[in-house]
């Protein structure tokens, strides 16, 4: 979460957005008993314990920040998260996960799980692979992957617009079968789709402020991406998610989670 606050208020700062600190919790018995017993307006030491650390964090967080807000809620923060985001438009929710499930499997926690499938609202997720780089690391490089579907044109709206706000450089990948790769016509048709879809959905405001460089890989989508992170240093990526697809309605070992479990960036995932 600490990593995550750091990029929170780096988007913040950059793109002059108001930052809004939130945690969602749950009373223990005790303390909601003594609540209750003690009448309205009363505290248990569990709530002023939690505003005295949401407080600190949000002056930590919101330093060189415009406009900052600290909003503490009841309740299950797979429901409240989202529900704020939806009271708020236009937000992105940034989160962090530690990636581990109780099998050591690579999957994005629990709650980030809960959130991300809930969220109607982009999500920027921290994942456990994300290397400490400091509270004011910069994004130099964004990658934009994408299936070429309709889908995928809100992924590069985002993609478009974090790398001009950040003056990043903008890849596009496109992963296709091994057979494809093998076959030069088919692979001609595709660099061709490729490219017409890129014109297509890649604003042409951006000009010669984004101009995307174009990838064609093969192989397996997620393991690819995976190893573009890596290869070409990657300070972002941006992911588009159908809610409707397998990605989504799979569960945790999806290959879309897995890619936000283990990429060694930030993912801005944008479901739709």
């Amino acid at each position: 979460s600490e990593r995550a606050g750091h990029y929170a208020r780096m988007l913040a700062r950059t793109f002059r957005a108001e930052l809004l600190v939130a945690h969602a919790f749950s009373l223990s018995q005790f303390a909601a008993e003594v609540e209750a017993e003690t009448g309205p307006g009363a505290k248990s030491v569990q709530r002023r314990d939690l505003e005295g650390a949401l407080e600190a964090a949000t002056r930590r967080f919101g330093e060189g920040v415009e406009r900052v807000a600290s909003i503490l809620v009841e309740g299950d923060p797979e429901e409240r998260i989202p529900e704020i985001a939806r009271e708020h438009p236009d937000s992105v929710v940034v989160l962090g996960t530690r990636g581990r499930g109780k099998l050591g499997r690579s999957i994005i926690g629990s709650a980030a799980d809960g959130i991300l499938r809930s969220a109607d609202a982009p999500s920027l997720t921290v994942g456990p692979q994300v290397p400490e780089r400091g509270s004011e690391a910069p994004i130099r490089r964004v990658l934009f992957a994408t299936d070429l579907t309709p889908a995928a044109a809100r992924g590069a709206a985002y993609a478009v617009g974090v790398s001009e706000g950040f003056g990043a450089s903008l890849d596009a990948l496109h992963v296709v079968p091994e057979s494809v790769i093998r076959d030069p016509k088919q692979m001609s048709r595709v660099r061709e789709e490729f490219h017409t879809a890129l014109e297509s959905i890649v604003p042409k405001q951006a000009g010669s402020l984004v101009e995307p460089k174009e990838w064609i890989e093969a192989g397996s989508a997620h393991t690819r991406i995976l190893d573009h992170v890596k290869e070409h240093q990657v300070d972002l990526l941006v992911l588009s998610v159908r809610k409707s697809s397998h990605l989504w309605l799979r569960e945790r070992i999806s290959d879309a989670f897995d890619i936000v479990a283990n990429a060694t960036c930030p993912v801005l995932t944008i479901t739709g």
